[in-house]
């Protein structure tokens, strides 16, 4: 075993592999940008076929190969089951998949492991069944996890070589013109979708709304794109919204969300033109609103907001209490419908998100983010992957991108979920390292990193309740008691990649 920077042992096999995690920016060193093999489109060549089976035929895949998918249509997606039920009807074996994440939607994936169509996963995360599969060791490789921003930087690194991409597309004409703003199902911005359409060796575009040409706006241009299906459905809009949109009316949440925005709004980040991203859910979402009201009442504009938009961030917008959102992902359909018609709303690709390989991504120049957390330890490490039973149920997302690069992270959590205490002795699996965390905000109060001396001298005057993250630990084990350490096997089923490619975590078998 070797020992990482965040006390984790990694395999040997595994380390000498990938390295392992030694500081946030240890690794972030020169390198040879991927390339791809192109096949030239000639003048009067097709590039919309009769059925997916032909474009997979067209691609010549192979058994072994590596595809890949994205995930803006979130719970909505019906691409990855209907390309993989096809590819597994065709006789393929042996698959690598690498989409930008897994749904609970893709449960089917089960079925096409255990017949050995699929053989190797790497994704950002895995939801539900599928990751409680994973969890038992239903592959005999690990799945490999990776940050949004780590999945821009493996894929442009050549660390994922992909062979071919299939990309939902809302709109697209004929030659592969597409966008996500408009079509039966707008997702918005094709952020994660971009990389991948930029770095495959083959781009096999599927759509539901076929436009005439040219198909503008263009998010992914017709030199990117291979072949053009049409199908009756690629999603269901609905889907893109579950779970991510919830305006709170608990007390709880309220409250951590109260607390939150009295931390940025009386840090020394807080001035005309700062910036921030909020996530999802009840307490992020209230965040906003209370920005919001902060910002009206000291005549204070944000330079701009950025990350996975949501119709609050539009709203800000459209007040012009926000400049400009820049956009990697929609999570609901207001947002999406933004990024066609707002011209101060842009979308970005992930490498421009968050690639700590790339000449300078946008999560550099944020002032402040919001994350959330599964679990987070008394050195401020958090976990957003397994849950309490070690089982994988969550994704990586932009967590460790964005807490790295940010001026000042906060992660909001309640002090207890269900009877479990969030604030721990130490996390199950470390995603994103204490040395990233600033600010952790609970119902109770929050607790400052003592690594940011300048945050605790300047809020010693702030009007909430402040602890230490240990005192936060010793009120949680006091109400619910301290939780029963997990039973793992040997297999490890999962490596959880920092975002410079490093192994920060390995997760075994339950």
């Amino acid at each position: 075993m070797t020992v990482n920077k965040v006390g984790k042992d990694i395999p040997e096999m595994y380390a000498a592999q990938y390295g392992v995690f030694d500081g946030e920016l240890a690794n972030i060193k020169d390198y040879q940008e991927s390339t791809r093999k192109i096949h030239p489109v000639k003048p009067r060549d097709k590039k919309l076929l009769g059925s997916l089976r032909e474009a997979i035929e067209k691609t010549g895949l192979k058994d072994g190969m590596t595809i890949s998918f994205h995930h803006h249509f979130r719970e909505g997606d019906f691409v990855i089951n209907m390309v993989m039920d096809e590819i597994a009807k065709m006789g393929f074996k042996n698959l690598t998949i690498a989409p930008s994440s897994i749904a609970n939607i893709h449960e089917p994936l089960i079925g096409h492991i255990k017949k050995g169509v699929v053989t190797n996963i790497t994704s950002s995360g895995l939801r539900d069944k599928v990751g409680a599969a994973i969890s038992e060791g239903i592959l005999d490789n690990p799945v490999v996890i990776r940050s949004h921003g780590g999945r821009a930087r493996a894929i442009v690194r050549g660390d994922i070589h992909i062979d071919v991409a299939f990309l939902g597309a809302p709109s697209s004409d004929e030659y592969g013109n597409v966008n996500g703003s408009h079509g039966r199902t707008a997702c918005g911005s094709l952020g994660y979708a971009m990389v991948d359409a930029k770095y495959a060796d083959q781009v096999v575009v599927i759509t539901d709304s076929l436009m005439p040409y040219p198909n503008t706006p263009i998010s992914i241009p017709q030199t990117d794109v291979d072949y053009v299906v049409v199908v009756d459905a690629i999603g269901d809009p609905e889907g893109i919204a579950k779970g991510a949109t919830r305006f709170t009316k608990n007390p709880k949440e309220l409250l951590i969300a109260e607390y939150a925005a009295k931390v940025i709004t009386n840090s020394p980040y807080y001035k005309q033109g700062f910036s921030f991203q909020t996530g999802t859910g009840g307490a992020s979402l209230a965040v906003s609103r209370f920005l919001k009201e902060a910002m009206i009442n000291d005549k204070i504009t944000a330079s701009f907001a950025l990350g996975g938009i949501t119709n609050a961030m539009v709203e800000l917008l459209e007040e012009g209490l926000v400049e400009k959102i820049i956009d990697v992902q929609d999570f609901d359909h207001p947002s999406a419908i933004s990024l066609g018609k707002n011209a101060n709303h842009y979308e970005v690709d992930a490498i421009m998100y968050a690639s700590p390989l790339s000449k300078g991504s946008v999560i550099n120049q944020l002032d402040t983010a919001i994350l959330s957390a599964l679990e987070i330890d008394t050195d401020f490490n958090v976990n957003v992957i397994t849950g309490s039973d070690g089982i994988i149920r969550g994704a990586s997302g932009g967590h460790s991108d964005t807490s790295a690069a940010c001026k000042m992270s906060l992660v909001i959590s309640p002090l207890i979920r269900g009877r479990i205490p969030t604030i721990v002795d130490t996390v199950n699996t470390v995603v994103t390292p204490g040395s990233s965390v600033d600010v952790v905000v609970t119902e109770l109060g929050i607790a400052i990193n003592p690594a940011r001396e300048d945050l605790i001298k300047h809020f010693k005057t702030l009007d909430v309740p402040q602890f230490t993250i240990d005192q936060l630990k010793d009120i949680a084990y006091s109400i619910v008691g301290s939780p029963d350490p997990i039973e793992y096997g040997d297999k490890v089923v999962a490596l959880i990649e920092y975002r410079d490619g490093t192994i920060i975590d390995v997760v075994k078998n339950v």
